[in-house]
């Protein structure tokens, strides 16, 4: 492998030196001019700034790459806006018999009006038209959708959790994607400093992914997690959780690596079906289920997390209403077992302290709380104070990763560092603001290496020192390189 010297970086010292690559790893840090580098290929960073790679530690990466193919319903504020905009857009672009209409975005929990079936229906579409919420938790369906995959909805035409995440993948948007558009979205990710992810995409990851790094998606690092409909296949296989997954010769092994048993236990906020202590105002649980929804049940978990175990695989469970996390900790207590709770969003004040004393990880995404702060207020109110709260679980001493969700908020950790470190976007006032974290905290939960000797050798190149930055500045942070065990993933040097 070339070597790769790095000239006049600026490290944390506030000091500028030469920083030697080679054979994928940090081999010699120095002042400028006293590393030697013989045969070494020579850039010049001009003092910028160089970070860890970051990471992203939750997303759906195929939904991911189909979201930027949908019809986008982000700014619509009710549901009568809603179907304007897809009546517009069918009207301008006409599909073709055989298609499907996908619009991605819509968030209800605020709207003045509810979705209904005959709002949805009376659209008239020759096509079927589904319409899924920002969070992924449910789709609002037309009748053709409807009766095309059987799926069933309540009457405001939504379909929400297994109901609709167990008949998302017959819509077949993802036999559509080619190796070329899972390698432009690796690349988005790259351009912004992005060296690894963590996957959880219900799919067949441990298959699909070293077989796009084979075909050249080999961009990123991948950590592969499992549900349970496939965990009797990665048991099978007899790999574990950071086992190397790759492709008989892979140019670059070890990009893959086996994850995690992802375990739904709840639903989410948006939906109000995240499993909570306290009921949902009663507009806002016009689903059936007022304290929102056990995805599955307390034993179902415990024995999926008992057969994992026994297989070397380890845990991640979404849980995100208090009830949920409080359920979650309780079985990881029992089977004196650690493991990440994911997401983490409404948590009961006497569980802040039990992730730190049971070595839970709380891997949370900051940008779901501005996205969601007003719906909060309305579906949580009187309880915002522990919601979102990563300055709480910091304080009661539990390990923070950050992430993003994709789609659900964008692949880029500088916005999920910037709302963990402001709590406030587009000038709004802080949300919470006693629950922000330092930038030291959120940073070191978005990275895993260091600009150190030894260490490997995933870097970001910055024009600027985050830690100088507003949170406003680092949504927009330039990242002007970023390597992967020393090669350039993207490069604007």
């Amino acid at each position: 492998m070339t070597s790769l010297l790095l000239r006049e970086a600026l490290l944390d010292t506030g000091s500028p030196a030469d920083v030697l690559l080679s054979d994928g790893v940090i081999a010699a840090i120095g002042a400028p001019g006293t590393v030697d580098a013989a045969g070494a290929e020579e850039v010049a960073l001009g003092g910028r700034y160089l970070s860890p790679g970051l990471w992203d530690a939750h997303l759906h990466f195929t939904q991911y790459v189909i979201q930027r193919r949908r019809f986008d319903l982000t700014r619509a504020r009710s549901a009568a806006e809603t179907l304007d905009l897809v009546r517009a857009e069918l009207r301008a672009h006409p599909r073709d018999p055989g298609e499907v209409f996908v619009g991605y975005g819509f968030r209800d929990g605020t709207w003045p009006d509810a979705p209904t079936r005959e709002g949805i229906d009376a659209l008239g579409a020759n096509v079927p038209v589904v319409l899924i919420s920002g969070d992924l938790h449910c789709a609002w369906l037309d009748r053709t959708a409807r009766e095309r995959w059987g799926i069933e909805t309540d009457a405001t035409g939504l379909a929400r959790e297994n109901a609709w995440i167990n008949a998302a993948k017959n819509l077949g948007e993802a036999e559509a994607l080619t190796d070329e558009a899972f390698r432009e979205a690796a690349l988005a990710a790259a351009r912004r400093g992005v060296v690894g992810v963590v996957e959880y995409e219900h799919a067949d990851n441990l298959r699909d992914w070293p077989a796009r790094v084979a075909a050249g998606v080999d961009l990123l690092r991948v950590e592969a997690a499992v549900w349970p409909d496939r965990l009797d296949e990665a048991i099978a296989l007899g790999v574990r959780t950071g086992d190397p997954l790759d492709v008989a010769g892979s140019p670059h092994p070890g990009l893959v690596r086996m994850g995690r048993l992802k375990v739904v236990v709840d639903g989410s906020l948006n939906t109000r079906t995240a499993l909570c202590w306290d009921p949902y105002p009663a507009a806002g649980a016009d689903h059936g289920h007022p304290y929102g929804i056990a995805s599955v049940p307390v034993d179902d978990l415990r024995e999926l997390l008992i057969r994992a175990r026994e297989a070397g695989i380890e845990a991640a469970v979404h849980a995100i209403g208090d009830r949920a996390n409080s359920d979650v900790l309780d079985t990881f207590e029992s089977l004196r077992m650690r493991g990440i709770i994911e997401h983490a969003q409404l948590v009961a004040e006497r569980d802040f302290p039990r992730f730190a004393a049971l070595g839970v990880i709380a891997s949370v995404q900051p940008e779901h709380a501005m996205d969601d702060r007003d719906v909060a207020d309305i579906h949580w109110a009187g309880r915002t104070g522990r919601a979102f709260a990563f300055g709480s679980l910091l304080a009661a001493g539990a390990e923070l990763r950050l992430g993003s969700d994709a789609p659900v908020a964008a692949l880029d950790p500088w916005i999920s560092i910037s709302a963990a470190t402001t709590r406030a976007r587009s000038g709004r006032a802080p949300w919470h603001p006693e629950q922000i974290i330092p930038f030291e905290v959120a940073h070191a939960a978005s990275v895993r290496s260091r600009v150190a000797v030894g260490e490997v050798a995933d870097l970001a190149v910055l024009d600027r020192d985050p830690a100088l930055l507003s949170g406003e500045e680092l949504r927009t942070l330039p990242v002007a390189a970023t390597l992967l065990a020393g090669r350039f993933t993207w490069n604007a040097l």
